[in-house]
């Protein structure tokens, strides 16, 4: 292999027979990462693609970004591990996007497959990446619960603490505005616009459903406009409570009367004070919209415990709605 790519390139071939057995594998794959580089160099072309989404979240699902660096230095895989490291502390790699092939990856790296390969197993190793047999390379469950699942268990069974989720959503969501308001960029206000478009979209085609993940995924980019990794990760764990329904259903909010106009209103007060830069009027109006959600969760559980009463007594009567029985009759 490595004759080969000195052939390619005009210089004598590598004497592989003086290099000492242990260093050879490492030495061979450097050398030919080298000249595949001065290779690509002659022929002025590009490493890697350099194309830049407008919108939309950055994810290797939709590709949409090349989101890989071409590393430099010694090109070594310990470059390649720190490269990805720093993408998933970030928040750019999320749980379960899928990273491209092997051929596509090490193109995009501009390095060699085996130091590619020696770099995905260090992941690998560290619990980052997860690998399904015939499937591909996966950002591993690198977030976890952030309780056990027989405390998850207890808070379900008892609803008090919805109360105190709720309460502590506040405070959170409002500091976490806040810092949003303070350090978004243009691109951080790009993403949190396009999730307020199809929010508008969704909610002129009444999909409850579809606003209600649009929820968590604008209160996910608002934590990521904060540009703080520990809040950010401590967010994402809560967040899949939420989405798993551990505290409350959150299609009870969206279909209870007249609140997803409010909701809709309240998710575009918080994108405009962020995109303003007003981190007051940011933070106020996220603690708004979450004493709004503890009111309306309030008033829409009620109103199902009534319904649900009124039902269990119109089946009592019978299903006749209410009329006298016959003296005498039985039920």
């Amino acid at each position: 292999m490595a004759a080969k790519w000195c052939r390619i390139v005009n210089i004598p071939d590598f004497p592989l027979h003086r290099v000492p057995h242990r260093l050879a594998r490492r030495q061979v794959d450097i050398f030919i990462d080298q000249f595949r580089r001065r290779l690509l160099a002659s022929a002025d072309k590009p490493a890697y693609p350099t194309t830049a989404s407008p919108y939309a979240r950055t994810t290797i699902r939709s590709m949409a970004s090349d989101i890989f660096s071409s590393v430099e230095h010694g090109r070594t895989a310990d470059e390649v591990v720190q490269q990805v490291e720093s993408l998933i502390l970030d928040g750019v790699l999320r749980v379960g996007d899928r990273l491209p092939g092997e051929r596509e990856l090490s193109k995009r790296f501009d390095i060699s497959r085996p130091i590619l390969r020696e770099a995905l197993k260090i992941l690998e190793q560290r619990g980052l990446l997860s690998s399904r047999h015939g499937g591909g390379t996966f950002i591993a469950d690198v977030i976890g619960e952030i309780f056990s699942q027989p405390v998850m268990d207890l808070i379900a069974r008892h609803r008090r603490a919805t109360h105190d989720y709720l309460e502590y959503r506040r405070e959170v969501e409002g500091f976490t505005a806040g810092f949003a308001a303070e350090r978004a960029t243009a691109a951080d206000k790009d993403i949190l616009a396009g999730i307020i478009d199809a929010m508008r979209e969704a909610h002129a085609a009444e999909d409850a459903e579809k606003e209600a993940a649009l929820d968590v995924e604008f209160h996910n980019a608002v934590g990521e406009a904060a540009h703080n990794i520990i809040l950010l990760h401590t967010l994402r764990s809560c967040y899949r409570l939420l989405s798993n329904g551990v505290f409350f259903n959150r299609a009870l909010i969206y279909q209870y009367s007249g609140s997803r106009d409010r909701l809709l209103e309240q998710h575009i007060a918080i994108f405009e004070a962020i995109a303003a830069g007003n981190a007051d009027m940011a933070r106020r109006a996220a603690e708004n919209h979450m004493e709004f959600v503890a009111k309306t969760l309030r008033e829409a559980e009620r109103a199902n415990d009534w319904q649900r009463v009124a039902n269990l007594r119109l089946q009592q009567r019978g299903g006749d709605g209410g009329k006298p029985r016959a003296k005498g009759a039985t039920r």
